[in-house]
C-alpha cells in the first residue's frame, strides 16, 4: 500500500477585500480523504467579515495571529447567539452544524486554520460549507414565490432580501459598522488560550507540549477531537510517537523549520522531509512520526481524531522498549546484553522531548 505524505501548503479558494479562505485540497492531497480528515486557513483582515454559515464537519480553530477577533455562533437545537473574542492563541471547537460569522476589529490581520474530521463530508479531505448569505447563499437559492411564503412578505421584499448581499464568503463592512459586543462569560467557557497556559511537559532545552483534551477542555468533547500544541527548541527532538486507538493525527507547522520522519507497514519509510510554517502534514493511523527541530526551533499545532488519544513512545523512560524485559530486547534485536543495557540506560534519562546535547 502506498502513501504520499509530502506535506502540502494550502491553495488559495477566494480572495476579496474583507479577506482570503485557504485550503488544502483531497484531490492533490489524497491522504486527507484516506485519513477522513482536513484543514483550512481563515484570513480576515481589518472590518473583514466572514458571512454566517455552517459546515458538514466538526473541526477545531486556532488563532494563528491578530487580537480583536469576534466570532459568533448558534449551535445546533439552539437559539441563542453567543459572542466570542478571539486573540492568538485560543483554541476554538467549531460543531458540526453549528452557524457561525467571524469579524476582525482590529489593526492588524486576523487569521485562523482549522483542523478537523471529514467522515461526514460531501467532498471526503474538504470541509463542505453552506452559507446562509451572499452570492453563493441559500438565501438566493429559494424563489421569491417561496421566500415571501416563508417570510410573510412581498415578492419585491423577499426579492431584496434573498439579492441585496452580492458579496461572496469574506466581505469588508464599512466604518461606523458596529457588530455585537462579546461575552465575556462565554469565551472564558468556549474558548480555551492554549499558548497562556502552563504546559504538560517541559525540558530544558527541548521545549514543552501542552494537550488539550475534555479532561482540561470539556468543550472539546462536541467536536470530539484533540489538540497539541508541540514548540520544540533549537535541534530538540520530539520522540517517535504513534497512537494506538486507530486515530489519525493532523498536523499544521506554525513557526521554525524542521525535519519530519514517518514510519508505516512493514517498518518502511513513508515520509522523510523538511517542513516549512503553513505546511500540513497527515499521520495515518499506528504510524510513527518523528520531528526534529532545525535551528530556530519548531512549532506544531496538530489534532488527532479522538477525545481521549492513546500514544506510545518509542524514545523515552516511559516507551515500550523500557518496558520490555532485557532478555526480550537481547532477542528481538539481537545486540549483547551491554549494548541492551547501553540501550535501556540512555532511554531511560529521556522524556518525550530530547534537548541537542542530550
Amino acid at each position: 500500500m502506498e502513501f504520499d505524505l509530502t506535506p502540502k501548503f494550502a491553495q488559495k479558494v477566494f480572495e476579496g477585500e474583507g479577506g482570503a479562505y485557504y485550503s488544502w485540497s483531497s484531490s492533490e492531497f489524497p491522504i486527507l480523504g484516506e485519513g477522513k480528515v482536513g484543514a483550512g486557513k481563515l484570513v480576515l483582515q481589518p472590518r473583514g467579515f466572514a458571512l454566517p454559515h455552517y459546515a458538514g464537519s466538526s473541526k477545531v480553530g486556532y488563532v494563528l495571529g491578530g487580537g480583536d477577533g469576534i466570532v459568533g455562533m448558534v449551535f445546533p437545537k439552539t437559539s441563542k447567539e453567543v459572542v466570542l473574542k478571539l486573540k492568538k492563541g485560543d483554541v476554538i471547537p467549531v460543531v458540526m452544524g453549528a452557524v457561525s460569522w467571524w469579524f476582525n476589529d482590529g489593526d492588524s490581520e486576523l487569521v485562523i486554520v482549522f483542523l478537523g474530521e471529514t467522515s461526514k463530508s460531501y467532498i471526503p479531505g474538504e470541509f463542505t460549507y453552506f452559507f446562509l448569505s451572499g452570492a453563493l447563499g441559500i438565501m438566493g437559492g429559494f424563489s421569491p414565490e417561496f421566500l415571501s411564503r416563508a417570510y410573510k412578505m412581498n415578492k419585491d421584499e423577499a426579492n431584496k432580501l434573498a439579492k441585496s448581499q452580492t458579496g461572496v464568503l469574506i466581505i469588508k463592512l464599512q466604518e461606523g459598522k458596529t457588530m455585537p459586543k462579546p461575552n465575556e462569560n462565554y469565551t472564558n467557557k468556549l474558548l480555551y488560550n492554549i499558548e497562556a497556559t502552563l504546559p504538560d511537559i517541559r525540558v530544558k532545552n527541548g521545549g514543552q507540549v501542552t494537550t488539550l483534551t475534555e479532561a482540561k477542555f470539556p468543550f472539546l468533547d462536541q467536536v470530539e477531537l484533540s489538540t497539541k500544541l508541540v514548540r520544540l527548541d533549537a535541534n530538540a527532538m520530539f520522540s517517535p510517537t504513534y497512537t494506538t486507538d486507530s486515530s489519525v493525527q493532523l498536523i499544521y507547522v506554525v513557526k521554525g523549520i524542521g525535519q519530519i520522519q514517518i514510519v508505516g507497514i512493514n517498518g518502511k519509510q513513508v515520509l522523510d522531509t523538511e517542513v516549512k510554517p503553513g505546511h500540513l502534514l497527515v499521520v495515518p493511523r499506528f504510524f510513527v512520526v518523528a520531528k526534529l527541530a532545525g535551528g530556530d526551533g519548531l512549532e506544531c499545532f496538530s489534532i488527532t481524531t479522538s477525545k481521549k488519544p492513546a500514544f506510545e513512545n518509542l524514545a523515552s523512560k516511559a516507551s515500550v522498549w523500557q518496558a520490555l524485559s532485557p532478555l526480550v530486547i537481547e532477542a528481538s534485536l539481537n545486540v549483547s546484553t551491554e549494548l541492551e543495557e547501553l540501550f535501556k540506560s540512555k532511554i531511560g534519562k529521556n522524556t518525550i522531548l530530547i534537548p541537542f546535547n542530550n
